[in-house]
């Protein structure tokens, strides 16, 4: 009769000295940083003994190590719940919370700690950190309303200094990477994401839209979709997926409409497609010169030129908008700054075409820093020899100095000089190897000299 109890008692200690050999071999192999063994001899453990929350912490330090810290949480939270004194248990929580950025959570658990061990100073260098991550959220929330995007970047680098696991905000600051134009970066965020959650609508969404943003519209559309099937509820996905499909359509629209040569009706189109997303950089910039385009066609050079520059300023290295710019520029007589777009082409890509744009308007250019002929003579360049002639003869009349004998000497001087003006200009345009030489921009001068040595 009197061996029962002692029976009873083998069976209650036999699975806590067995859970306990358990612990000191996942002890060891925690102290040699073989954190998978480690969690294999804590989970038997747990296995042998379930009520021991030590045990459910040690589980849970290994869990953090290997940077699980979801399962981590839940070791953290049963061991807590086991024995509500057990300080590391409390520590570890909200070391787990922080990590993956419920700020708030982890600076409860925390406070729990400095209840118990009001000295202790790693819960109160944690409880600092939970305050400052805080912070940065409250900061980049500010920020992103402001669309200070670089400033939202820097805050959750801050911190993910401090929650280097949270999904949230690694997603904040890759979909702000992207609004900044910086898609590599945006993209190799949201791609570890995942890797590690292949259904993370949001990672999806940022996925399509650095696609979106670089002009892909039908791949971003597709991750769009996935990231709806995902997370039907996402509303940046629905709204990004309707704005691609009314962009695509409306720039299509416009494409054809100007191939029928309904210029009008294109600029109308372009503008609408240009008011769906400001944020849309690339695309944008395509629509600015495309606008541009019909701008030069209804022979409107200054609403060209600053489509143009509009499209420049999104992408500087939009070469197409440079020249549809500098040919404007050509027409409007603006050879400098023709000349200017046109370097910036052919530092760019040298192509035998954008060498001779370049120097036709360098030509250009010298020809304009020259007395004009034809303006002082009042005809056009294509004048034949009879205009021209007869130009010169009404305008010599008009400004001969035996028709300003009466007038005042200031006025002589200046009808004088316009009358030398003319009979230069008529020189020169009057002969055709003269005239030849001044069309095509040589000096005359050189010409003068070259003849005189002859």
């Amino acid at each position: 009769v009197l061996l029962a109890p002692t029976n009873f008692n083998c069976l209650v200690f036999f699975p806590l000295r067995e859970a306990e050999g358990f612990k000191d071999q996942g002890n060891a192999f925690y102290v040699k940083k073989d954190y998978s063994e480690a969690f294999n001899y804590y989970t038997k453990a747990i296995d042998a003994c379930p009520k021991n929350a030590s045990y459910y912490g040690n589980r849970a330090a290994t869990l953090m190590m290997l940077c699980r810290f979801r399962e981590a949480l839940v070791d953290s939270q049963r061991a807590v719940r086991l024995d509500d004194c057990f300080m590391k248990g409390h520590l570890r929580e909200g070391k787990c919370h922080l990590s993956l950025g419920n700020a708030m959570a982890a600076s409860r658990c925390f406070q729990k700690v400095l209840e118990l061990e009001p000295s202790n100073s790693q819960a109160q260098q944690e409880h600092k950190n939970a305050t400052a991550v805080l912070e940065y959220e409250r900061m980049a929330e500010l920020d992103f309303e402001k669309r200070d995007f670089r400033k939202v970047v820097y805050s959750m680098d801050k911190a993910l200094g401090l929650a280097s696991t949270c999904h949230r905000f690694k997603i904040l600051k890759a979909e702000c990477l992207a609004l900044l134009g910086r898609y590599l970066e945006a993209q190799s965020v949201a791609s570890d994401i995942l890797r590690m959650d292949s259904t993370n609508g949001d990672a999806l969404y940022v996925r399509g839209l650095c696609l979106y943003y670089e002009d892909c519209i039908d791949k971003a559309v597709q991750f769009f979709v996935q990231a709806l099937r995902m997370a039907p509820d996402h509303e940046k996905s629905r709204l990004a997926c309707r704005n691609a499909k009314a962009l695509k359509a409306k720039k299509e629209e416009g494409n054809k409409v100007f191939k029928d040569s309904n210029f009008e009706a294109a600029y109308r189109l372009y503008s609408e497609a240009l008011a769906i997303d400001p944020n849309n950089i690339k695309t944008n910039a395509k629509l600015y010169c495309n606008r541009g385009t019909v701008g030069a066609k209804l022979n409107k050079p200054d609403q060209a030129i600053e489509d143009c520059t509009s499209a420049i300023k999104l992408d500087d290295t939009y070469i197409k908008a440079y020249l549809r710019r500098a040919q404007c520029y050509m027409d409007i007589e603006q050879y400098e700054e023709a000349v200017r777009d046109y370097e910036k082409v052919y530092q760019t890509e040298k192509t035998k075409e954008h060498k001779h744009l370049l120097k036709t308007a360098q030509l250009e250019l010298k020809k304009s820093k020259r007395k004009d002929y034809y303006k002082v003579l009042g005809v056009g360049k294509n004048a034949t020899e009879d205009e021209i002639k007869k130009a010169y003869r009404k305008r010599a009349l008009m400004h001969h100095p035996d028709r300003h004998s009466a007038a005042t000497p200031e006025v002589q001087k200046e009808e004088e000089k316009k009358f030398k003006e003319m009979g230069e200009a008529f020189t020169v345009l009057s002969d055709p190897k003269k005239k030849t030489r001044y069309d095509c921009g040589h000096d005359l001068e050189d010409d003068s000299n070259n003849m005189g040595g002859q």
